[in-house]
């Protein structure tokens, strides 16, 4: 577990991440935007910027956080990161260039706004046009052909289809069911409902245009012929809707609630992850929250033959009102040689990590940062810790693809190890027929009267539909309350499934809980290379002080103070164990307590921190010290300087003694320091009134 300095610090000073900070942000008018912004909004990047994107950059509040969501917005379109240009948004803008330049000649509207003009830099160069112009019969068409836009969910092959709606002036997108055949020809008399008679004529005079004006996507069978078809519409719908298809969105709500967190230089490289949160219960009964995140890529830095990166993680718990509870910070720092490379650079990175929890329902959020690339990923989930009062208790259901039993007498705490099991599990949680599903999970709340009548009952669905279940006893097991199966897959077809386990007692069910999981037909997958946090054993005294820690910061200030104790009592030798146990005797009005917890420590070599000076300094005070608060505050001053709560202090002690001179002086240079204390003022002018009489 580390204990460094700076994590320490903060536990009763924290200051969490505020996860939702979008939900507290208005979105901006687009008019209020300076000008730069808004035609980059609304002009340069109309055609595909997202919903979210555009939502996103509305809420944005200064030019800064503008250009840095501009710039991520570019790099996450960028199909070679790892090359200076930046070959998507060139492309765009040379597309913007070619549709001023050529489609804006028709009518008064730039190129840009034209439907011409919006297709293409949609979609870019057509593979090939038709023309269809001079004839007298006909309105002046164009048959544009696209191939290999699959990747933007469109058909291997489509036509679109535009023309002069009134003969003059731009061309207009044509739709064949709300157009129609009709629209391309110049003298139809007929019924403007009957596409049939339309067709025919128009087929007549270009047989290639007919065709597409029926549908646009060729060789489509039509339910009648010369009736338009729907599916083309779809297509043209599909066509603007392209390029929210090819990214994923989430960088910018990851932006939005990371801009004031994260380094300037992190906050456009935001990535993706796979991310698992489960609960599982240590037999001391502290709850432990195991996590996994598998960070899409992993950039390293190359010294020869070696290779180095430095993750930083700041993981922050918070109740669901938002206090904070809890905050850690770890550096994972990897060095990897030619050997271990090839792996890593083959296999996705999987970082699993844990950490004691107090019951209660919690927002778990999880920033890591890779120093070498600058890039951060996230995870946040709510995670629900029983308390010991819950009557009968079934822990998070743990999925993984394989299992081993380390040996025995290893009182080390290790990520997803389930009792004797070490369970190796992915976020995906997608499996291969070959493997076993490993299913491993806890039940507690079960009495030696109830065991026999209780039952494990197993249920698999296989695509929403029932697929196979089974119950086992539960002594059987001979781990309880923890317990594995193990299922062979190699008769579960390639599907999504569900399983869902159930504790029985006589018959009824009392609990449940449920997960979901994936058969693949692929014959592999990429399975992970691990980064795991060993921590100590739960014997160890830093539990109780991180879970009084979290008790206190919880505001259950009489169970925190027994864990603080006991953690003390465990390593007296910690400043930081008994600074916590002296704010919160503090905070209990136990004062007589904190100077003989916190004396021993003020005799060292190295002077103690400016805490630990202020706590003592505030229990002489409330005791009645006068001089030893004194004292103390002034050496707190000698070693870390003067400051308006110093001297406040300073003042009410010399006012209690009598000193009112003394008082006067210390509490007029605190109002040098901070001239707006009114109270402080108001304290100063009853003393001299005072002193006059």
């Amino acid at each position: 577990m580390n204990n460094s300095g700076a994590r320490r610090r903060i536990l009763f000073l924290i200051v969490g991440l505020s996860l939702f900070l979008a939900a507290s942000l208005m979105p901006a008018s687009e008019s209020e935007l300076p000008s730069p912004y808004k035609k980059w909004l609304d002009e340069e990047v109309v055609y595909v910027i997202s919903p979210v994107e555009r939502e996103v950059f509305q809420k944005l509040s200064t030019d800064r956080e503008r250009d840095l969501f501009i710039e991520a917005f570019w790099k996450h379109r960028d199909p070679t990161p790892a090359t200076v240009e930046n070959e998507f948004k060139a492309e765009h803008y040379r597309r913007i260039n070619y549709a001023d330049h050529f489609f804006g000649r028709e009518g008064p509207k730039p190129g840009w706004k034209t439907d011409r003009g919006r297709v293409y830099i949609i979609l870019g160069e057509p593979n090939d046009i038709q023309r269809f112009e001079g004839k007298t019969q006909i309105r002046a068409s164009e048959v544009w052909f696209y191939q290999g836009k699959t990747d933007a969910g469109l058909p291997p092959g489509f036509n679109l289809v535009f023309f002069q709606q009134a003969g003059v002036g731009e061309y207009k997108l044509y739709s064949p069911t709300k157009d129609g055949p009709q629209a391309l020809l110049t003298s139809y008399t007929g019924d403007p409902l009957d596409y049939l008679s339309a067709y025919r004529q128009l087929q007549e005079i270009e047989p290639s245009l007919a065709d597409a004006s029926i549908s646009l996507v060729p060789g489509e069978e039509t339910t009648m012929i010369g009736r338009p078809s729907m599916a083309s519409d779809l297509l043209i719908q599909r066509v603007e809707t392209a390029p929210q298809r090819l990214i994923e969105e989430k960088y910018a709500q990851k932006f939005l609630e990371f801009k004031d967190i994260v380094e300037v230089e992190y906050s456009a490289n935001y990535i993706g992850s796979e991310s698992l949160v489960k609960v599982i219960q240590d037999p001391s009964g502290i709850s432990f929250v195991h996590f996994s995140i598998e960070p899409e890529r992993l950039s390293v830095d190359q010294h020869k033959n070696k290779y180095f990166a430095t993750l930083k993680m700041n993981g922050t718990v918070s109740s669901l009102e938002g206090k904070p509870i809890f905050q850690f910070e770890r550096a994972i720092s990897l060095d990897l040689d030619e050997e271990k490379m090839g792996p890593a650079r083959r296999q996705p990175l999987d970082i699993h990590d844990m950490f004691p929890l107090i019951p209660g329902k919690f927002r778990v959020s999880v920033l890591v940062k890779n120093e070498v690339s600058k890039e951060f990923t996230s995870l946040e989930q709510t995670v629900a810790i029983p308390g010991e009062d819950a009557a009968y208790r079934l822990s998070s259901l743990i999925l993984g693809y394989r299992v081993t039993r380390p040996e025995k007498n290893q009182p080390n705490l290790k990520p997803f190890r389930l009792g004797p099991y070490q369970i190796y599990c992915q976020a995906n949680r997608v499996f291969l027929a070959k493997d076993f599903l490993c299913l491993g999970f806890q039940i507690h709340g079960l009495h030696p009267e109830t065991m026999g009548k209780a039952e494990v009952r197993y249920a698999f669905l296989k695509n929403d539909e029932a697929f196979r279940s089974f119950s086992r006893k539960a002594p059987e097991y001979a781990e309880f309350p923890n317990i594995l199966e193990q299922f062979p897959l190699t008769d579960f077809p390639p599907a999504h499934y569900a399983v869902r386990v159930s504790l029985l007692i006589d018959g009824r069910e009392v609990v449940c809980d449920s997960d979901q999981f994936d058969v693949t037909h692929l014959e592999s997958v990429k399975r992970p290379w691990f980064y795991s946090k060993i921590l100590p054993p739960s014997s160890d005294p830093v539990y109780d002080y991180l879970i009084g820690t979290q008790l206190y910061n919880a505001g259950q200030n009489e169970e925190a103070i027994a864990r603080l104790e006991k953690a003390c009592q465990g390593r007296p030798d910690s400043v930081d164990y008994a600074q916590n146990l002296a704010q919160a005797y503090m905070t209990k009005g136990e004062y007589k307590k904190i100077e003989p917890l916190l004396v021993p420590f003020f005799g060292q070599d190295k002077p103690p921190g400016y805490e630990l000076y202020l706590l003592l300094g505030r229990a002489y005070q409330k005791t009645g010290k006068w001089d030893k608060a004194i004292e103390t505050f002034d050496r707190t001053i000698s070693h870390y300087g003067t400051n308006m709560i110093l001297l406040n202090a300073l003042g009410e002690c010399y006012f209690q003694k009598g000193d009112v001179n003394a008082a006067l002086t210390a509490w007029q240079k605190s109002l040098e320091i901070s001239p707006d204390q009114p109270q402080i003022r108001k304290s100063m002018e009853t003393l001299r009134g005072k002193n006059e009489k």
